[in-house]
């Protein structure tokens, strides 16, 4: 589990596909002698295994599933990446609960600037944009961000300065794709109450049967 607040930013070194997994090695300054093989890292908000390290080298294996709902196969040497290492029990947790499961792919539509805050449009498939509300929690890219507003398709965020420092929103151009997971809270109420959404609607039966009477 993360929190969605960057601990520092890597670069990729390489990322070989071969069969039925890939590769993904980075450099970034993390603190060495506190990551262990076997260790979890949010790398541009997908939750990656280390399966190995040296120095300031970090080795990844990917499945095919989180190749293909995430934006790592598009990724060049040099690439900029968001990392966080996993929550540990008794942390604070400053952002808000992530996962470190992509959703799904986004579009940047626009980016425009708002006093000292950066505006930022993201487009999306309807089923994901379903599971957002307004001044909800979202993960783009890894970050813990606040929903402005919310569309059929879409939604946009406001990014302050320290964030744009921290991270590599700075880098993202109109029309570039980023991860996006959204509010595990928010997938299970979207599951939980799907059958009675499906029956048409709030019933006696259903309040019975659910204790509330």
């Amino acid at each position: 589990m993360f929190t969605g607040l960057i601990e520092t930013v890597g670069s990729l070194v390489s990322l070989r596909s071969g069969g039925d997994q890939a590769v993904l090695e980075l450099v970034a300054p993390l603190p060495v002698d506190e990551i262990r093989i076997g260790d979890s890292i949010a790398v541009n908000g997908a939750c990656l295994t280390v399966i190995g390290r040296q120095g300031d080298r970090f080795r990844f294996d990917i499945s095919p599933e989180t190749v293909a709902r995430t934006t790592f196969a598009a990724l060049q040497p040099g690439s900029r990446l968001n990392l966080e290492r996993a929550l540990r029990l008794g942390g604070r947790l400053d952002g808000h609960l992530v996962t470190g499961h992509i959703d799904c792919i986004g579009r940047l539509n626009s980016r425009s600037t708002k006093g000292n805050a950066v505006l930022l449009s993201f487009s999306l498939p309807a089923e994901q944009a379903r599971l957002l509300v307004e001044k909800g929690s979202v993960a783009i890219d890894g970050i813990s961000l606040t929903v402005n507003s919310v569309s059929t398709g879409g939604f946009s965020v406001a990014i302050i300065p320290h964030t744009l420092a921290k991270t590599t929103l700075a880098d993202l151009g109109v029309g570039m794709n980023v991860n996006i997971e959204t509010d595990i809270i928010g997938k299970y109420v979207a599951r939980l109450t799907a059958p009675h959404a499906a029956g048409g609607g709030l019933t006696m039966e259903t309040l019975l049967k659910n204790g509330f009477i």
